[in-house]
């Protein structure tokens, strides 16, 4: 089973796919959040043969769903919608911040992939907890 991981943002998305045995996500672009943007996401579904989408699900640290949230659950009904793939969520707070840094703790420079690695992190983290063949 293949997978798509994004982190949706209002002005980036974060995009990830998973290895062929759905063991963890890897960066794969950042994409701008334009009209345009749901049609360059299910052309990669359709490229990379996607069989489910993992979608950050951005809440405040009290549980509740901020506007980013709101849209990125419009968007995933949208994606569901014109290709067919189930959509699950997966928390994605700290990711972003977990992101920037190097592996020894120092924080990045670059921002430039934050968003694509943030999305790996979540897809990651989805897949580490749930049973996907």
């Amino acid at each position: 089973m293949r997978y798509i991981g994004i982190d949706y943002g209002s002005k980036r998305v974060g995009v990830a796919f998973s290895d062929e045995l759905a063991t963890m996500g890897f960066p794969h672009a950042i994409l701008q959040n334009t009209p345009a943007l749901a049609d360059m996401v299910v052309v990669l579904i359709k490229e990379h043969s996607v069989d489910a989408m993992v979608m950050g699900e951005s809440k405040d640290f009290h549980g509740v769903e901020n506007k980013v949230a709101h849209d990125a659950r419009v968007f995933s009904e949208e994606i569901s919608s014109r290709t067919g793939v189930h959509v699950f969520f997966e928390s994605e707070i700290f990711t972003t911040q977990e992101a920037r840094r190097f592996p020894d703790g120092k924080r990045r420079a670059d921002h430039r992939a934050v968003d694509a690695e943030a999305a790996a992190l979540i897809l990651t983290s989805y897949l580490s907890h749930h049973d996907n063949n």
